[in-house]
């Protein structure tokens, strides 16, 4: 009976040791995917807003409105008004939609935080910009 019971106790060690060896090479599998997509995004977001850089530097050759400093103390204002007492990290231009003439230019900020990213539209009129919204 000892030998028997002996035998029972191995194979279930086994079979504990097979499964613990399964879910670890899972979560390593997963560890590495989650690793290689989180470089992917940051990859493609840099040269998302490298092209934004690229979008405002020509809307600013051809219109003296696109001034980024501009931008930002308007987007500062926004953020101050709609939720105040948020703290942020940066201010990202992320978008620049220059249309033709002054009339309807948006541009898209992003203030990034520890707590989370806040996207901010500012739309362009005859007076200059002005808040469209945050979200």
């Amino acid at each position: 009976m000892a030998l028997h019971s002996g035998l029972a106790v191995s194979t279930l060690a086994v079979i504990l040791i097979a499964v613990g060896g399964v879910l670890l090479f899972l979560f390593l599998g997963g560890l590495v995917l989650s690793l290689r997509r989180q470089r992917r995004v940051g990859t493609a977001q840099a040269r998302h807003i490298a092209e934004a850089d690229r979008a405002l530097e020509r809307a600013r050759a051809t219109d003296r409105g696109w001034d980024r400093e501009a931008l930002e103390r308007v987007a500062r204002a926004a953020i101050a008004a709609e939720r105040p007492g948020w703290s942020y990290d940066d201010l990202q231009l992320v978008l620049v939609d220059d249309r033709p003439g002054v009339r309807e230019d948006r541009a898209h900020i992003v203030a990034t935080s520890r707590d989370g990213d806040v996207r901010i539209v500012l739309l362009r009129g005859e007076k200059g910009w002005a808040l469209e919204r945050v979200g």
